[in-house]
């Protein structure tokens, strides 16, 4: 029997270790967040005295508390802040300042959150069990108590970071963001694979993935190791940075019985299976293709929802998307929802707005029962949605196929009359109950003599949820009530009132008004100094009698200002009476509503989860058409390759196709055409786009699998069984591993899984280990690959591969094609038949920054390596004269040498006569001359160990460098002798030639030096500078100067 792997995952969770200590129920922790640098945490234990021991220990721990918790404490308090409920609030404001107190397994979820554990310390091996944290809430009993009497607290709920505290919702007027569930998931190996049962205790719901890859299984623990059970260590590595324990027996028996057991549910509750069948479903992506693709948010690679979606488009809409990318549909479903955005992108009318209920939030508010009148709103605007669908001629047959979609998401199956007939049941039912007009009937009361505020504050919780009809005898209390509280309130406090702003308000005199006492949730008198010397029977006098100092709930004395009367508490206590039975007749009818909904749960999340679709779909059909991009042409390969079919099938046309991270819509990006029956094997230079063009095809490829639109102008794609992209490694130092050895276990991988329907690239293959060897192990894997008879690409460096006798029958040889353009070789970023052996590593060095000595240096050593190289090929050429098929090595053009004087003079006479037909043209241009007798340039040149005469000294001019290489230099200068020293003092350049001529300013002679520049590659001369001609337009659209041609 094998073993099994429960492993808790925080899905979705901000905190990357979720689960909380365990405490004993005595303990006490006590949190401070008063100022701006975080306070020491204590745990105290109840009715035990502090030994000289204990002390000590005591004051060793303040010192637990640094500041890389301080982050962690501050993420606690926000959270605190964004989650106030109304019970939450009391139990805050109770305490002194801002303190925080937990009792028990309250404080766990604290204690977690804060990053710390008083009673194991900051270690992580100080958890006493594993398994989700199921934290038990506790609750002080809210009302009145008798004075010094001990707090009597009840258990109000338990919560986990999956599935958030709700206790009071019910009363409160705001709405709760709700995280993903999270899941426990467990993990065995079988014949197929690895197998991952995941069972949502909030949802009552498992589900069981069998035939996962290591690779594949890793990327689900990651977005929701091992080495005992994966090979690579990545399963290993996964797990044990989670709390896992081992389990024998059933896997999925045993992870339903220990999450009864974790969460204290009966043996009789029951989970749903919404497992979809994976049958002829593409595999999941790995992790390295999902993290290298965008898929998951990964620095420094283009994420790809910012480009499937609009930027206001968040939350479960885009969490959708990114799991239909990790996950692709089966054919059917893609197809299905390709068939929804070619409808959705020729809508014409108006659209809901979709709103999105997350479905655990729906299940745990209505089987707690403690949805709220908003919550309720918000499920009456989601079932009024499908409606507003179902009953538009032009939305409805988006429902209907919104259908499919929808049960592969949710496990459920639902017909749609089935579907809209419920939403219409239950849509009806909250608008019988729910007040969603405001009401007039519903305001709030307004006496005279009474604070508005107070009224506000004490009916704002309970007025306006629910249509009064439902309630009128209990409404009808509270405004007799409050009626009576003002008539009170004008008897025996107004009189006193008067009589104080009858007297003279100078400083120190007497004070009085009727007050709102926030605190106490009472309406008193507070007044000073309002009490006559000599009682003479003037108005308010008897009132002035009647007053007695206000006391608080426990009966101490509040004040030496707040007054009252038995009168006025009488009717505060009715008005109080009359509010807390209206609120508690108003929740008992939410409540009530919530149990009668949760027999209709399954439609609910059904009818939430279609809106979320609907909802993404819309918003990329919207960024697609805004960045032109297209539907693809799907091919169901499983279905060709079972009716014999074998055209079609087995290949994938992109025409057009632009990288997805550039706009296509504002013409940025150079577009490809992929015509791909089989493997590619792609060289090309540094900087070419071979990165860029996999990145592209791959994405492009998974787009099309999911439905979704593709950044092409056309395009055909099959239905792949996988699609793995394998891009760059890095060493893992905790595993031991180097990069090549992390490389070579991806790819050990890829080889396993793929088939003849597999998408396969791999990047710069084998480029983390010696030449000699990584080029014959990239040369067996492409043998592998063009054996198995999937498609894809692999590009390389490795130009010693094409040396090699390989035995491939289908692999087609490409390369990213490169132009010569101002005397330097540039990419095209273009896709084209042959092999690319020019790397342009100098050119790159060089744009990268890197020092000229050292890109000198570093072509003065490939020269003298090539050289030695020709010269052993001659050699053992000369020795083999038996071998038919000689390698010949040619020198790169702007390294073959001119080699004899004769052949010197022979050059130096071509760029003369270039440069003067060239120059004497153009200067005629520049300087408005009638005759070319007066634009005659003079070229004079200045030999090896020879310096420009005087008469160049000051002048301005141009010149032509002859370097030792044969490629030229263009410039300018007012300044010849300086210029030719400066250039003479570089490493190669001691024997340089010069060609230069005078002219009349400085002006002519930039305009010249451009023209130069611009025009003499196009007479088949070299040049190694061209950074003038590129902002300057002088000579570049000329007809007659670019018709001048040289006969050589």
């Amino acid at each position: 029997m094998s073993a099994s792997v429960a492993i808790s995952v925080p899905w979705r969770c901000s905190s990357s270790s979720p689960i909380p200590y365990c405490f004993s129920s005595s303990s006490i922790i006590i949190f401070s967040f008063s100022s701006l640098q975080p306070k020491q945490v204590y745990c105290f234990k109840e009715k035990k005295s502090t030994s000289t021991k204990s002390a000590k220990k005591l004051r060793e721990l303040k010192d637990v508390i640094v500041e890389k918790d301080y982050p962690h404490i501050m993420w606690w308090k926000e959270k605190m802040q964004t989650c106030v409920k109304t019970s939450s609030v009391q139990l805050v404001t109770r305490l002194v300042g801002d303190f925080y107190e937990a009792i028990g397994f309250d404080a766990c979820i604290l204690v977690e959150y804060a990053g710390l554990n008083p009673c194991g310390g900051l270690r992580s091996d100080s958890i006493p069990k594993a398994g989700c944290p199921v934290v038990c809430i506790v609750e002080e009993v809210q009302g009145p108590s008798q004075a010094r009497s001990r707090k009597s607290r009840f258990i109000s709920g338990h919560a986990h970071p999956g599935s958030p505290y709700v206790f009071g919702l019910v009363e409160d007027d705001c709405d709760l963001e709700f995280p993903e569930p999270m899941p426990v998931v467990g993990v065995s190996r079988s014949a197929k694979g690895y197998c991952m049962v995941s069972v949502l205790e909030t949802m009552k719901t498992f589900s069981s993935e069998d035939g996962l890859t290591e690779e594949a299984l890793v990327t689900k623990l990651r977005t929701s190791s091992w080495r005992e059970f994966g090979e690579g260590g990545l399963l290993w590595a996964e797990c044990n940075g989670r709390h896992f324990e081992w389990l024998e027996g059933d896997m999925l028996d045993e992870i339903l019985f220990r999450v009864k057991e974790l969460y204290g549910l009966d043996d009789n509750v029951t989970f749903r299976n919404v497992t979809v069948a994976s049958e002829n479903r593409p595999r999941p992506l790995h992790l390295g293709t999902a993290s290298q693709i965008g898929a998951i948010q990964t620095e420094g690679i283009p994420f790809l929802l910012k480009y499937l979606l609009p930027s206001n488009c968040t939350g479960l809409p885009a969490m959708y998307v990114r799991d239909l990318l990790l996950n692709p549909p089966a054919y059917a479903i893609a197809s299905t929802i390709q068939d929804i955005c070619k409808l959705m992108s020729n809508v014409s009318c108006t659209i809901p707005e979709f709103t999105c209920i997350t479905p655990s939030k729906l299940v745990k508010l209505l089987e707690l029962r403690e949805t709220n009148h908003v919550e309720f709103c918000k499920i009456k605007s989601v079932l009024d949605e499908i409606l507003q669908l179902y009953s538009n001629s032009e939305l409805n047959e988006i429902l209907r196929l919104l259908m499919d979609p929808t049960w592969v998401a949710t496990g459920l199956k639902i017909d749609m009359e089935t579907l809209v007939k419920e939403c219409e049941s239950v849509s009806h039912r909250i608008a019988e109950i729910i007040s969603l007009d405001g009401e007039s009937n519903q305001k709030m009361s307004s006496h005279v003599n009474i604070p508005n505020e107070f009224f506000e504050e004490m009916e704002s919780s309970w007025k306006g949820r629910v249509k009064r009809i439902h309630l009128i005898e209990a409404y009808e209390e509270v405004d007799k009530a409050a009626e009576a509280l003002s008539l009170a309130a004008t008897e025996d406090f107004l009189p006193v009132v008067l009589r104080v702003r009858a007297a003279t308000a100078s400083f120190g005199g007497p004070r009085g008004e009727i007050t709102y006492a926030r605190e106490h949730k009472a309406v008193w008198f507070k007044g000073r100094r309002f009490t006559p010397a000599v009682w003479a029977g003037t108005p308010g006098e008897e009132q002035i009698k009647q007053l007695r100092p206000s006391v608080d709930a426990r009966g101490r004395k509040v004040g030496e200002e707040w007054f009252t009367t038995p009168k006025v508490e009488d009717a505060l206590t009715r008005y109080h009476e009359a509010c807390a039975n209206a609120k508690t007749m108003v929740l008992d009818l939410l409540r009530d509503l919530s149990a009668e909904l949760q027999a209709k749960v399954n439609v609910l999340v059904f009818a939430s989860m279609l809106l979320v679709i609907a909802k993404a779909l819309f918003a990329h059909v919207s960024e697609g058409r805004r960045r032109k991009w297209v539907f693809p042409t799907l091919i169901n390969s499983f279905d060709s390759q079972e009716k014999g079919q074998t055209n079609g099938y087995h290949e994938m046309q992109i025409t057009g196709l632009s990288p997805y991270w550039f706009d296509a819509a504002e013409g940025s990006g150079v577009r490809n055409t992929i015509d791909m029956k089989s493997m590619f094997l792609l060289t090309g230079p540094n900087g070419g786009g071979k990165s860029s063009l996999l990145r592209s095809i791959c994405a492009a490829a998974l787009f099309g699998i999911c439905g979704f639109m593709v950044p092409a102008e056309s395009a055909t794609i099959p239905q792949f069984d996988s699609i793995m992209l394998h891009m760059k490694s890095y060493d893992s130092p905790a595993d031991g591993k180097s990069s090549f050895q992390i490389e070579m276990s991806e790819l050990r991988s890829i080889i396993v899984g793929a088939t003849s329907k597999s998408l396969v690239l791999v990047d710069e293959i084998c480029r983390g280990t010696e030449t000699a060897k990584g080029t014959c192990i990239a040369a067996s894997i492409v043998e592998t690959l063009d054996s198995i008879g999937c498609l894809g690409i692999v590009s390389t460096h490795l130009h010693d591969i094409f040396k090699l006798p390989l035995t491939t029958r289908n692999t087609v040889f490409k390369a990213m094609g490169s132009e010569y353009v101002d005397g330097q070789t540039k990419p095209t970023w273009k896709l084209i038949d042959g092999i690319c052996r020019e790397s342009l590593a100098f050119e790159t060095a060089k744009r990268e920054g890197v020092p000229e000595a050292i890109i000198q240096r570093a072509e003065e050593l490939y020269i003298s390596m090539r050289t030695t190289d020709e010269k052993d090929l001659s050699s053992e050429k000369g020795s083999h004269k038996t071998d038919n098929h000689p390698t010949v090595i040619n020198l790169p053009s702007n390294l073959s040498f001119v080699e004899s004087t004769d052949e010197m003079q022979k050059f130096l006479k071509e760029v003369e006569t270039a440069v003067s037909m060239i120059c004497q043209r153009g200067l005629i241009e520049v300087c408005k001359l009638r005759s070319t007798s007066e634009g005659v340039i003079r070229c004079v040149l200045i030999a090896p160990r020879q310096q420009p005469p005087p008469s160049a000294i000051g002048a301005s001019s141009v010149y032509v460098i002859l370097r030792p290489d044969n490629r030229l230099y263009v410039g300018e200068t007012d300044d010849l002798e300086g210029r030719v020293r400066a250039h003479r003092s570089k490493q190669g350049m001691q024997n340089a030639s010069f060609l230069y001529f005078l002219v009349s300013g400085k002006s002519v002679a930039c305009q010249l030096e451009t023209l130069l520049i611009n025009q003499l590659p196009k007479h088949g001369f070299q040049l190694t500078n061209i950074a003038d001609g590129k902002h300057r337009n002088f000579g570049t659209c000329d007809a007659s100067i670019e018709n001048v041609t040289l006969h050589r």
